[in-house]
């Protein structure tokens, strides 16, 4: 089994897997936990092979989906990837831009959204406690 994120470089591969057709998406070996947390976290199925004494981990778009579902669910998984660090490369097979624009406007109108910010006092000004004096 072969791990295009080692070949190329990057944190994570997204490509269309072999028949039936699927959404694959390899992490470099030896990931942080963190990613394979994030792309649980974000919808993609976290599968688990052994090879020899090493221990395969990689992800697919959810099965019960067909193709072009799994396309979405791992394009809008990318601007979140990009935004917590990673490098990430994704074939043009499996991209599909307005997912990815539509994702990207989300965080957008997320993050441009004012945290909430404690109300003002109201009424007259609160006593502070006089100063003690020490002899």
């Amino acid at each position: 089994m072969t791990n295009l994120a080692d070949e190329c470089g990057t944190d994570a591969e997204i490509y269309k897997g072999p028949f039936p057709p699927t959404v694959h998406v390899d992490t470099r070996t030896g990931a942080p936990a963190a990613l394979h947390d994030l792309l649980d976290q974000l919808g993609l199925q976290r599968h688990t092979v052994q090879q020899g004494d090493q221990t395969l981990i990689f992800h697919t778009g959810p099965l019960q989906l067909d193709f072009d579902e799994q396309k979405r669910v791992a394009t809008r998984a990318i601007p979140s990837l990009l935004l917590a660090g990673y490098k990430i490369n994704c074939t043009p097979t499996v991209f599909d831009e307005p997912t990815y624009q539509q994702a990207v406007h989300n965080i957008r109108s997320r993050t441009a959204t004012p945290a909430a910010q404690p109300p003002a006092p109201t009424g007259a000004p609160s006593q502070s406690a006089p100063a003690r004096r020490t002899p």
